[in-house]
């Protein structure tokens, strides 16, 4: 028995020399080798100003739906989750599909844009974006697509703006209730945490301390994610995608002070958009006055943005036609990656098709 089992012994232990002998190999390659390229499908720059900028990306189809769709980031991460690398991109799935895509990403605040306000990114940089993409196009009528934070953005300035002709309305991974983003809540608890000492010292909130802040919500991952690295260097696949969304995920962005400030009392201290007190420059916001076709998607494992905390949300929306779809994956795999292209992007191309005429 011993000597038939020798040969399987001596295939186990040469194959796992190898593959450790590629991990040290790969190893030295992932340290020596640059960063993946990001974000890359060609596009212009229509808008610089202020922390606001407004990408229209190049047509990849003859024919070109005659609705635009206008994607709003998160004001915490770059723009790019949506323009990974070629094949796992959302923006080229969407222009290969023949829409016609601009896309508001973020810069870093200067310190001298440190008094920026919820109503500069509500009042003054999402209609600045959509009076361009109406230039550029010649169409009244265009899509929204809000992503986490960009999806509040996007719902204040719907809530808000309630005659333009916003053709349709669709969110990924969007809070109403704030109540209910329970580690969050946890870190900004205003009995220890003073948001007024830390936006008056600092001027903007630094990127750091929000980088340290999502990571707290699950403090094991990252420490788990370079065992996976480690065991997996010998799979170029797995490191691709691995370099791709680490990168994206330590890319956070500062806050601009009284931005930041003013969203942690009125969202997570307040609760003001669950509860209907929210305003914005003064103004009053009712999500029951979004009438346009709304799609709100949410991520079964959502660490950042837990279902109860979205889940109230296509109640509070005015429209006739609307939707929520809940799917497998977590908060990032949601829109990028296998599990988006199978799951995420086929639906949201076929909602926006039937309403893009």
């Amino acid at each position: 028995m011993a000597e038939q089992n020798a040969p399987d012994l001596f295939t186990q232990a040469s194959t796992a020399f190898d593959r450790a002998l590629q991990r040290n190999f790969k190893g030295l390659d992932y340290f020596a080798s640059p960063a993946p390229v990001l974000g890359a499908s060609p596009k212009d720059l229509l808008i610089q100003r202020g922390t606001m900028n407004l990408y229209h990306y190049r047509p990849m189809t003859d024919e070109v739906y005659r609705v635009p769709l206008l994607l709003v980031m998160a004001t915490t991460n770059r723009g790019y989750i949506f323009d990974m690398v070629p094949g796992q991109s959302l923006v080229e799935y969407l222009l290969k599909a023949g829409f016609d895509v601009f896309m508001i990403d973020w810069s870093p605040p200067r310190a001298d844009e440190k008094g920026l306000t919820l109503a500069d990114y509500v009042l003054d940089f999402l209609p600045d974006a959509v009076a361009r993409v109406q230039q550029e196009t010649g169409e009244d009528e265009f899509t929204m697509v809000g992503y986490c934070f960009g999806g509040v953005l996007s719902l204040l300035w719907a809530a808000l703006h309630p005659d333009a002709p916003m053709k349709n309305l669709v969110t990924f991974t969007t809070p109403v209730d704030f109540s209910k983003m329970e580690m969050f809540q946890a870190w900004a608890d205003k009995r220890f945490f003073d948001v007024d000492r830390l936006v008056d010292t600092f001027g903007n909130c630094p990127a750091d301390y929000l980088y340290t802040a999502f990571d707290m919500l699950r403090p094991g991952a990252r420490i788990a994610g370079n065992i996976r690295l480690i065991d997996n260097l010998w799979n170029e696949e797995y490191v691709k995608s691995f370099r791709m969304f680490d990168r994206w995920a330590s890319d956070t962005l500062p806050l601009a002070g009284e931005y930041f400030r003013e969203t942690t009392k009125k969202l997570m201290w307040g609760n003001e958009l669950n509860h209907g007190t929210m305003e914005v420059g003064g103004r009053p916001v009712d999500l029951g006055r979004i009438t346009a076709p709304f799609l709100h998607v949410t991520a079964e494992h959502d660490h950042i943005v837990p279902s109860e905390a979205s889940a109230p949300l296509i109640d509070k929306i005015g429209s006739l036609d609307k939707e929520q779809v809940t799917m497998k994956g977590g908060h990032v795999s949601l829109v990028a990656g296998g599990n988006a292209i199978k799951r995420l992007w086929p639906k949201l191309v076929d909602w926006l098709g039937e309403r893009s005429v």
